[in-house]
């Protein structure tokens, strides 16, 4: 399998480059995955689509202010860092720019109120930090960070809380669940009261969900671990579900890999949290999902993998291509699509 078979042509003018102003405003491509057919509606629309006894799971990760920018100590040099996960004891794994100018030891200031030590360096381009600082942690990364918006995103975002889904809660992730941006709290009142049941898991976005293929071979691609949690509550209610036939309808590439990591792990739903790196692409049986809401995915990404897997290849390619000559709005603050 040829990550090449997973590209497409992108004008970059339908990058999206600001959120509208109405979250739930954005267009949605209602896309068959059995027979293909694509209907054109409104994000708004979604509660058409869901029945009485449906679950519909978001994940309620928080974006942190993950991007640092300071001063390496010993020369003066600017040093860009991007947080990308907590290894626990102040540890993170980081991303920097320029990554050539960062050695074990090498220290970096952001403005006398936190220093960043370099512990070890990995694969990918990968650096182990230590924080040092006095206080509360994430109060200091308020101060001193800037939202990690992805690379493509050139425009200023004028409120940060755009960057964050409605629900947000858990703080960790180094990237925005962008399929779970439509929803306001009003849609998500709509579908309570149609009898949808609403639940959450966590799973902390890192260089898993973003990270480029650069393999040739889909096969050689490594993902790395993500950090996923499902409650009590919400595998029962999940587990009533499947033995009562109602769908399961996961909002975004990230609440799928739980809620497919945790099935294929246990054969059922049930309380748990770990790591997960699992890669879906086609040929993988989906277990635990029905429906999936999600975005319009960059090409040979993982992401558009796995889409693919759910609704076929040819079937996802065809609506991108659809997607473009309609001219939707693509990428994180771009339009939406339900694979059904």
């Amino acid at each position: 399998m040829k990550t090449e078979d997973f590209n497409y042509d992108l004008p970059e003018s339908l990058i999206a480059q600001t959120p509208l102003k109405n979250r739930d405003h954005s267009r949605l491509m209602v896309l068959d995955k059995n027979t293909g057919e694509i209907e054109h509606k409104h994000f708004y629309d979604i509660v058409d689509y869901l029945e009485e006894g449906d679950v519909l799971v978001l994940n309620d990760t928080k974006v942190m202010p993950a991007r640092l920018f300071g001063i390496k100590e010993e020369t003066g040099s600017h040093i860009e860092i991007l947080m990308l996960k907590s290894l626990g004891n102040d540890l993170w794994e980081c991303l920097v720019r320029p990554a050539k100018r960062i050695s074990v030891g090498t220290i970096v200031d952001f403005g006398g109120i936190l220093k960043a030590e370099c512990i070890s360096i990995e694969e990918d381009g990968i650096r182990i930090f230590k924080f040092y600082y006095q206080g509360i942690f994430y109060e200091i990364l308020d101060k001193l960070g800037e939202m990690p918006l992805p690379p493509y995103i050139h425009e200023k975002l004028v409120d940060k809380n755009r960057y964050q889904t409605v629900y947000a809660k858990e703080i960790g992730s180094a990237a925005a669940p962008t399929a779970g941006l439509h929803f306001t709290e009003e849609l998500l009142n709509k579908i309570k009261a149609k009898g949808v049941k609403i639940e959450y898991v966590t799973l902390h976005v890192g260089l898993g969900t973003f990270r480029p293929v650069t393999a040739e071979n889909v096969l050689e691609h490594q993902m790395h671990s993500e950090y996923y949690v499902m409650k009590e509550e919400t595998a029962n209610v999940l587990n009533e579900a499947k033995k009562n036939g109602n769908m399961i309808v996961s909002v975004g590439t990230t609440s799928t890999r739980v809620l497919e990591t945790v099935m294929s792990r246990y054969g059922t739903f049930k309380e748990c949290s770990g790591w997960t790196n699992i890669f879906i692409y086609p040929g993988f049986k989906f277990k635990a999902i029905d429906y999936q809401i999600t975005n319009f995915h960059l090409p040979k990404s993982t992401l558009i993998m796995l889409v693919s897997a759910l609704a076929g290849r040819e079937n996802i390619l065809n609506a991108y291509n659809v997607a473009v000559k309609e001219r939707y709005r693509f990428f994180s603050f771009g339009d939406a699509m339900l694979i059904k």
